[in-house]
């Protein structure tokens, strides 16, 4: 007999070699049918394989992360079983689940064959017959010898690729129907659990992303286990569509881009620019308030710096190549901390000026594969509201604290209700690879974490392996108002840098000590969190932050005088305003107003002129009525300073 421990605590005792499905059948045959995967001791595997140990055991269904993960994996095997049935010969990279967009891909060679939108359609219904039939998904440990024959025999250069890193013991093959592919699963029991499917893109990827290699077709699809869910995904991506950043950035005359320019590298308009100052005001404000000091760093460093802060060679794949001048190799900044560590060595400190916080709007550049480019999203040149806070152990807890009472603050101000804070630890068995070999500091410093973010009661969940090399790290996935996720920034701890730097202060024993350091960049950055606004807020900026707050509509030319009066009282209280002085129609006016999204129509006529007054109309709420010019200057002077969210 072996001994499950369920999540609550509870355990129970079944023989050898039953499955997580089975253990789900003895509760319950109607929690059986919801089953799609399990996690066994933190591992997630199929529902369907044996325990023959005791084991920490929890049930994955269609709530859980990993049941959606696994769903989507298993289908995108059903996709691929479907594509070959249709497109014989065809050749599979890789095919993985995927949270944003949600649902999966799978990289293809059709050997010059092209997929239509007509062909997505034949593919649905041939995944919808697959489906039908009910088949297991059968898992088969395989020898290195025997898997390289069985590609081999197919000519498939893919997966020998793909063989080559992996050895005897830790090979795969996973069967349903008439398909079979090399996997590390895990996938769900059989089928017939996916119940809805949408193929929703036809795209292009180079072969492991390198722009050298083949370009591949990536098929992308979403399957619900109900039409139900399905048919409410389908509805909120209409909505998506007519928030589009990209959509919306180019109306509202945000940013642009330009080939003579380069890929990745946004052109900030008049309106962005304004959104922009808006959030870094905001940012200034409230790190004035909470202690920072702020810094302005060099846009490229020598080599050496990022050799010594360790981001070469962990990090190089995601920098510029390197630039020679005087015999020297500099690179573009890809990240502040190591100017930052700079500046903190520059003068003695002592434990009187611990915790020492250095803020800046700094500007970075990455290298983004081109096909991963993606409007604001994925971009190559970025501006990172960046700061490191430097501080004893004794410190770290409140400091921490402090800044995810900041990270809340701000979902407050934009109106976000939904967030979670991912928590990212190491995998201790890439120690010396993907991680500095610090086992010991790498568990103190997540259970600092890890304390912190339980005592402060926010959202959290704990995620292995997706760690950064120096320290754990928080990534803050929030959410918009129409339900897409969005992963905002990251909150990173940093025990190895303050070594590589030999970053030190005076205790109070007057002794040399070691500082904690926090990354964290609460607004993230300016591309991606305007971005992220701009889907958020459809384009209808809160009053603070619209581009332009107030224009101002006369019926006719007679009207201008009065209409240029209030336009200047509107300055004076520096409200962001305009007179529409074209000679249209009024209707027109309102019209074009509207769609620019401008908070505050003022209208003005013959009465308004008589009265000294305007005609309101809000954006969204229509016609206000007559108001006062002071009046109404104060209510939206006052609407503005607050902050309010819409």
């Amino acid at each position: 007999m072996i001994k499950i421990t369920f999540p609550d605590g509870a355990i129970r005792e079944y023989a050898a070699g039953i499955s997580p499905l089975d253990v789900a059948k003895s509760i319950s045959e109607g929690l059986a049918r919801k089953i799609l995967a399990a996690s066994v001791n933190g591992k997630v595997q199929d529902a369907t394989r044996p325990l023959y140990e005791d084991a920490n055991l929890k049930l994955l269904t269609w709530t859980d992360d990993e049941g959606k993960s696994t769903f989507w994996h298993s289908s995108a095997h059903l996709m691929a079983e479907a594509v070959e049935s249709i497109f014989p010969g065809v050749k599979f990279w890789v095919g993985p689940a995927t949270q944003n967009p949600p649902g999966f891909y799978y990289d293809m060679d059709l050997g010059g064959k092209q997929i239509t939108e007509d062909d997505l359609r034949k593919l649905e219904t041939k995944m919808a017959e697959l489906a039908k039939k009910n088949e297991v998904y059968v898992r088969k440990e395989i020898s290195k010898a025997d898997a390289l024959k069985y590609f081999s025999d197919k000519g498939d250069e893919y997966k020998l690729d793909l063989l080559q890193n992996l050895n005897d013991g830790e090979i795969t093959f996973y069967t349903q129907g008439d398909f079979t592919d090399l996997c590390r699963g895990p996938h769900i029991p059989n089928t017939g659990f996916i119940k809805a499917i949408k193929l929703t893109n036809i795209a292009g990827a180079y072969w492991k992303g390198d722009e050298k290699n083949k370009q591949l077709t990536r098929l992308y699809g979403v399957t619900f286990p109900s039409q139900k869910e399905l048919d409410e995904y389908l509805l909120m991506l209409e909505e998506a569509k007519k928030r589009d950043h990209r959509k919306l950035g180019k109306e509202l005359g945000i940013y642009t881009m330009n080939d003579d320019i380069g890929a990745g590298l946004i052109l900030w308009m008049p309106n962005g620019t304004v959104i922009i100052e808006e959030l870094e005001k905001l940012a200034k404000e409230t790190e004035l308030a909470g202690g920072y000091k702020r810094v302005v760093t060099p846009h490229i460093a020598k080599e050496n710096l990022y050799i010594t802060s360790g981001h070469l060679p962990y990090y190089a794949d995601s920098m510029f190549p390197p630039m020679e001048m005087d015999g020297e190799k500099y690179y573009l900044k890809a990240m502040n901390c190591p100017h930052h560590h700079k500046i903190f060595d520059a003068e003695p400190k002592s434990y009187r000026d611990m915790p020492y916080r250095l803020a800046e709007y700094g500007t970075c550049y990455r290298y983004e594969q081109s096909g991963e480019l993606f409007g604001l999203m994925r971009v190559r040149c970025l501006h990172m509201n960046d700061a490191h806070i430097y501080c004893t152990k004794e410190q770290f807890a409140k400091e921490f604290k402090a800044v995810n009472d900041m990270y809340v603050k701000y979902f407050k101000i934009f109106g976000i209700e939904k967030y979670v804070m991912r928590l990212s630890l190491h995998d201790p068995e890439k120690l010396g690879q993907k991680y500095v070999n610090e086992p010991e500091l790498w568990l103190e410093t997540e259970e600092l974490v890890r304390n912190v973010l339980i005592e402060t009661g926010v959202p959290f969940v704990e995620v292995k392996g997706e760690g950064a090399f120096y320290g754990p790290k928080i990534d803050v996935q929030i959410w918009s108002t129409i339900g897409r996720e969005f992963t905002l920034a990251t909150n990173q701890v940093d025990f190895a840098q303050p070594r590589s730097f030999k970053l030190s202060f005076t205790n109070k024993e007057n002794e040399p000590e070691i500082p904690l350091i926090i990354h964290r960049a609460p607004l993230g950055t300016h591309e991606r969190f305007i971005g992220f606004l701009l889907e958020h807020y459809a384009g209808k900026f809160p009053v603070w932050l619209a581009p332009l707050q107030v224009k101002i509509l006369p019926i006719s030319d007679k009207f201008m005088d009065y209409a240029q009066t209030v336009l200047q009282s509107l300055k004076n209280a520096d409200i962001r305003c305009e007179v529409d002085d074209r000679s249209e129609k009024i209707g027109k006016k309102i019209r074009d107003t509207e769609i620019a999204k401008v908070p505050y129509m003022l209208v003005i006529g013959e009465k308004e002129v008589n009265e000294g007054k305007v005609s309101v109309r809000r954006q969204g709420k229509g016609d206000l009525g007559a108001r006062n010019v002071d009046e109404l200057i104060g209510e939206i002077a006052l609407e503005i300073k607050e902050r309010r969210s819409l």
